[in-house]
């Protein structure tokens, strides 16, 4: 049988989960425009997407950031502008990566709290990110408080998400430790079934 290389690994996998997001996005901002039009909040995936990607393979995570925000914009019709501002500006939700150097990666994928701070600080940072490069395009100071509150929900469920993607193996994890951890326990069975 075939093994693929590391870098194969995470291409596809980055490309798994680009694709859910995409899909997901594309549905859940669907949904709000033809289902409830008339609500001030909406709902999105990308932070709990981003979230998880970031701590499997770190700054690869802009992709899905950015695929996000592409999705999101296909399905409300965005402009040019908004289209920049939804795709760049959540790429500075890596921003949460300063929390690996403080704390360590183990820290905040064991600690809930720290999960939460995580979560939030991406959340935080995509927000600050749009609402900067909305000002680019002549939007106004005070539309900060806009993309926070219309978006709260989202960071309710990115904690939400997050918080459960700890329980599941190797979900919320760093995908090369998750690898060498997995073959040294495969290892550890192979010997034991050996001598036994």
């Amino acid at each position: 049988m075939n093994r693929i290389s590391f870098k194969q690994y995470r291409a596809i996998d980055l490309g798994i989960m680009a694709v859910l997001l995409f899909v997901s996005e594309m549905i859940t901002a669907t949904a709000a425009i033809k289902w409830f039009p008339g609500e001030l909040y909406t709902l999105s995936p990308t932070i709990a997407v981003v979230c998880i990607v970031m701590m499997r393979w770190g700054s690869f995570a802009a992709l899905n950031a950015a695929v996000g925000g592409m999705a999101f914009c296909i399905a409300t019709g965005a402009s040019a502008a908004q289209f920049v501002m939804y795709c760049v500006g959540n790429c500075l939700a890596l921003l949460a990566l300063f929390l690996f150097k403080v704390g360590g990666k183990e820290k905040v994928r064991e600690n809930a709290a720290f999960t939460v701070v995580f979560v939030a600080v991406a959340y935080a940072s995509a927000q600050v990110g749009r609402w900067i490069l909305g000002l680019f395009f002549g939007g106004s100071f005070d539309s900060v408080v806009i993309f926070f509150t219309t978006d709260s929900l989202s960071l309710l469920f990115a904690v939400v998400v997050v918080l459960i993607s700890r329980r599941v193996d190797g979900l919320f994890e760093d995908q090369r430790e998750y690898l060498i951890r997995t073959e040294d326990e495969r290892a550890r069975e192979r010997n034991k079934s050996y001598y036994d």
